[in-house]
């Protein structure tokens, strides 16, 4: 819907404005009754612009969430957004989506309340001239040129966190307000969140295990463990715990090891090694790049960049802003595909006329790619402020789960961390190579006891 389109629409309902006042609406909630946790966070929200709820799994965390966001659509007119990781799951958990009893989420919203349903594109306009609607955060685009009063992100831990970065200011700006719901997915992002904003007066913070809410009782949780679920995921879903890290990170439990040893650290470019680079190159995608040195028998990953929606030329110009020293510059095969339109070149040779002269990794299956960056990470230190994203990205870079058997899979989830793990694994790729390849997991398996053992 264009803002032309979504303009007549506010107009013609000003034309009719006398009508619906005198029209006797639907009260809310609709078909929705809070419960008692439920209902004090919510009176809590009344008060406050920034909201954040850690509950179990089968909480109501969207349910309430939704009902909230129709009230306050219409209360107050403007644009309310409901974000999901991805586009797709919005579509499957509210605008197709029905509780246990069968109640759909859209039916929440009155009909008596409703102008247009955009099946398409997943909007509602209502009476009053609101627009409610339903993105992915993995399309941060669908947000540009908006200027929303309220935002809900459902599990923001698997979220990009550039979502709520490109969100925030406009909130700042017209006293909007933000709701995060999610579970627990190791300390991420997410946590890092929870822990600005558990001692910060200006929000509302609620954590619920099933212990808090009673909702889900110990003997559902035995027909989980019997059912196969693991300990460490009933710990995250259910007990909403931390400290039980990334379930299915490919990187996750390497990643601890490293931190543990310290390897997280300032890690300075050292002008006498040179700087290779490790690109993921995406088309209308976003696009990772690793800088990384070998200094003797260790890998430094001293800087890292990621951006979206930006042609080559923006990349060589932050490759020639660096004041690195560089060596080899790394793509992906995928780089010498060519264009769709007639006698377009590939960026291959696009890059070429840059200045960008890369050397191409060798083409192998992405498990096996994973493999072997993870082989090389007891090697690795990390600058941890300019490689910040990069580690979340690491860490939160997943395997697929099969919720139908409770297993996951041996291939990656696409998501928001995937292109600068596509990064790390063209760095794997090439320095495995370099260095003689540790590429025996079981071989890392027991340099990684061995670290343990410090501990």
């Amino acid at each position: 819907m264009s803002i032309q389109t979504y303009s007549r629409i506010l107009d013609s309902i000003q034309d009719n404005l006398s009508v619906s006042k005198e029209a006797e609406l639907t009260p809310l909630p609709h078909l929705f009754v809070r419960r008692d946790y439920q209902t004090d966070y919510d009176n809590e929200m009344k008060t406050h612009k920034r909201g954040l709820k850690i509950w179990h799994r089968r909480a109501g965390k969207d349910k309430d969430d939704w009902n909230a966001m129709i009230e306050s659509a219409c209360n107050l007119v403007g644009q309310y957004y409901y974000i999901f990781p991805t586009y797709s799951q919005a579509k499957k958990a509210i605008w197709e989506g029905r509780d246990k009893e069968g109640i759909a989420f859209l039916d929440h919203i009155p009909n008596d309340r409703i102008v247009v349903k955009n099946n398409s594109e997943l909007k509602i306009v209502l009476t009053n001239g609101s627009l409610i609607r339903l993105v992915g955060s993995d399309n941060i685009d669908a947000l540009m040129g908006t200027s929303p009063r309220g935002v809900v992100f459902s599990e923001f831990s698997l979220q990009s966190p550039q979502a709520w970065d490109f969100i925030r200011p406009i909130l700042i700006e017209n006293g909007g307000w933000a709701r995060f719901n999610f579970t627990p997915r190791g300390k991420n992002h997410a946590y890092d969140l929870y822990m600005m904003a558990k001692d910060n007066p200006d929000w509302v913070v609620s954590i619920k295990s099933i212990e808090d809410t009673g909702f889900i009782t110990a003997e559902d949780i035995e027909k989980e463990r019997d059912s196969g679920m693991g300990e460490d995921l009933i710990q995250q879903e259910f007990y909403v715990s931390f400290t039980r890290g990334q379930e299915g990170s490919w990187y996750g439990k390497y990643l601890a090891v490293l931190d543990q040893d310290g390897r997280c650290t300032n890690v300075s470019y050292d002008p006498y090694a040179r700087v290779d680079t490790f690109w993921d190159l995406g088309v209308g995608d976003s696009t990772a790049i690793i800088f990384a040195q070998r200094v003797g028998q260790e890998i430094h990953i001293i800087d890292h960049y990621e951006m979206h929606g930006e042609g080559l030329d923006h990349y060589a110009k932050i490759i020639s802003e660096k004041p690195y020293n560089y060596g080899t510059h790394y793509a992906p095969h995928d780089i010498r595909v060519r264009e769709l339109a007639a006698g377009a070149r590939t960026r291959l040779e696009i890059a070429r006329d840059l200045g960008l002269n890369f050397d191409i990794v060798p083409d192998m299956s992405i498990y096996e790619g994973i493999e072997l960056s993870r082989s090389l990470i007891h090697q690795m230190w990390f600058d941890e402020k300019k490689c910040k994203y990069l580690l979340k990205c690491l860490l939160n870079y997943v395997k697929r789960y099969n919720e139908q058997y409770n297993v996951y899979s041996d291939q990656p989830l696409h998501n928001w961390a995937s292109h600068s793990a596509d990064a790390f694994r063209m760095l794997g790729c090439i320095y495995s190579q370099r260095s003689g390849g540790i590429t025996s997991l079981a071989q890392l398996d027991r340099e990684e006891k061995e670290y343990r053992k410090k501990f």
